[in-house]
């Protein structure tokens, strides 16, 4: 009998994805007027991925199925004790036609870190990238044209068992929605404003911070409101020991760059490890800059600043790649960052990893995946 905590059950016998076409896909028409203006998050394609799990079986029961509702049982355990993770990744529509992903192993094997702190099973990255293209394949018109638009997948788990008991769910289901996504900066990228939480922390020490669960961004919709209400887009939170160390945004990594080329991005075993980051990180590497992963201060944020020696700050992530910070807000302080000029860093590697992910110029690292073949 497996448990949900061993190795993904499907590496050996990958699984067989059963189609059910849905009878309410949407007319070309419609679908159109929706791709005109996406937004993020409000439209869905017409199909879904399916598979469930349980301690008997594995995984099984693999299916592409039509959107629509998931049928869960009041007692239903990620109802009552949040066990539950999910991804995010989008899918490009290329010059020719041709749709592709961008690092998908990186975004499986995060989901396997998450579900292993959350006592889920674990998927196998090639079930996972697999999932991927099930769903784009069958609603690959959903993919939008225009410039800077992709089509977002969100795959997710969730502990579907009937019990109560505090302990791991015996039964889970993972799935793939999809949803197209406009250009997150339609009038060109601009500078955003930060709000420091102080009287908030978003994970703690030996916590669920790297993991990519929803109890996280759950912690961080009070500060964000309070992060509205100043003035600002995004919150940061410091560390939960010191209150002292900068860790990440809400939703996105930070980083810092120094006159002398170097970059700088906190790290901490509750900070959830960046894809894009990462990428932007290794691209900066290629150019021969130096990267540095460690502990960073909000004093040495401020006095870099001050002082000139850092000369750009920007968050990443995988809604807004990347996107330069024009100031940092608290109680009693503002930081003002120098303003990422279309010269800067920022842009420069925002572009380059942008083009990658477009298909514009070539993938060193052979990072994209192609979805719709």
């Amino acid at each position: 009998m497996s448990t949900n905590t061993t190795t993904p059950s499907s590496d050996t016998f990958p699984l067989h994805f059963e189609l059910t076409p849905s009878a309410a896909s949407r007319a070309d028409a419609e679908r159109e007027v929706m791709l005109s203006d996406p937004g993020f998050g409000k439209f869905f394609t017409d199909h879904m991925v399916q598979i469930e799990w349980n301690t008997e079986d594995g995984w099984h029961d693999a299916a592409v199925i039509p959107y629509g509702p998931l049928s869960l049982d009041p007692a239903a355990s990620v109802l009552h004790y949040g066990q539950e993770i999910f991804e995010g990744i989008k899918a490009y529509r290329h010059a020719d036609g041709s749709v592709w992903t961008f690092r998908p192993d990186a975004n499986g094997r995060r989901l396997q870190r998450s579900a292993a702190r959350l006592a889920l099973p674990q998927l196998s990255v090639d079930d996972f990238v697999e999932s991927l293209k099930q769903i784009v394949q069958i609603d690959k018109d959903w993919v939008p044209f225009a410039e800077e638009t992709s089509l977002y997948l969100r795959p997710f788990m969730i502990a579907t068992e009937s019990f109560l008991g505090v302990r791991a769910a015996h039964k889970v289901g993972y799935y793939v929605i999809a949803s197209p996504a406009g250009a997150y900066f339609p009038g060109g990228v601009a500078p955003v404003s930060i709000w420091l939480s102080t009287n908030y922390s978003r994970a703690g020490k030996g916590g669920t911070g790297a993991a990519k669960t929803g109890g996280n961004y759950a912690a961080s919709l009070l500060p964000q409101e309070e992060a509205y209400a100043n003035g600002c887009s995004q919150v940061l939170f410091l560390d939960s020991v010191d209150t002292t160390y900068i860790e990440e945004l809400g939703g996105m990594n930070v980083v810092l760059v120094y006159k002398d080329g170097t970059l700088v991005t906190p790290q901490s075993d509750s900070i959830l490890e960046g894809i894009t980051r990462d990428s932007i990180l290794q691209l900066a590497e290629d150019r021969g800059l130096t990267v540095e992963r460690r502990r960073v201060s909000l004093a040495e944020w401020k006095e870099g600043v001050e002082s000139g020696d850092i000369v750009e700050v920007f968050a990443c992530g995988t809604a807004a790649v990347v996107v330069p910070i024009g100031e940092l807000k608290g109680e009693g302080f503002t930081i003002t960052s120098p303003v990422a000029g279309p010269d800067s860093l920022t842009l420069a590697l925002r572009a380059e990893l942008t083009d990658i992910q477009y298909g514009r110029q070539p993938d060193p690292h052979g990072w994209l995946t192609r979805l719709d073949a």
